[in-house]
């Protein structure tokens, strides 16, 4: 027996209220360690990659992106949805490749995190691309994206204006930072 099972909810029922392309949305009704019921609002979702890439010039490689939930576009790393059935790893490498043209020879996970995990299951996996070459971007017939490179000064900068301002971005970036300042300790 689990020695947090004292806290756990068990699902008495669970009812569907819609099934997207990304998400699905459910009601659970369920049993409360205290015996009482309650009800869970949850979205589902098959998790995504998102892609800390630094060119040789040493520089973030990122996407301008329209976000409608936003209404505005946003700079973000490159991401995009897990496939069911894909391979994390794989799925980063093609995103990289659909919205910024970049190929990496090395694709290694270095964190990863649930977004909302009061009411979604999502897990976001952060890539670090290595040994980048350019090539041709070949977003989906439905994405449209501007590909730009920060300095990591800048991108600081922009995390302070709020010019960038989603999670896997500003956790990335503070990602590339600490590492480069671990790598100055070390010397």
């Amino acid at each position: 027996m689990s020695e947090l099972s004292h806290l756990e909810e068990k699902t008495i029922n669970s009812q569907v209220l819609f099934e997207g392309r990304i998400i699905k949305v459910q009601i659970d009704e369920v049993s409360l360690p205290n015996g009482n019921t309650s009800t869970r609002e949850l979205v589902k979702h098959p998790g995504a990659v998102s892609i800390l890439a630094i060119t040789e010039e040493e520089k973030i490689v990122l996407v301008r992106q329209y976000r409608k939930p936003l209404e505005k576009a946003i700079l973000e790393i490159p991401a995009g949805k897990i496939d069911p059935g894909e391979n994390p790893q794989h799925c980063a490498k093609r995103e990289l490749e659909e919205e910024t043209g970049y190929l990496a020879q090395e694709m290694d996970e270095v964190l990863s995190f649930y977004t909302s995990p009061g009411f979604s299951d999502e897990i976001v996996y952060i890539y670090e691309a290595k040994k980048l070459t350019q090539g041709e971007a070949k977003p989906d017939a439905d994405e449209f994206v501007e590909t730009v490179e920060l300095t990591l000064t800048e991108a600081l900068e922009k995390i302070s204006s709020h010019e960038i301002h989603d999670a896997k971005t500003v956790t990335a970036i503070y990602y590339w930072q600490n590492q480069l300042l671990l790598a100055n300790e070390k010397k």
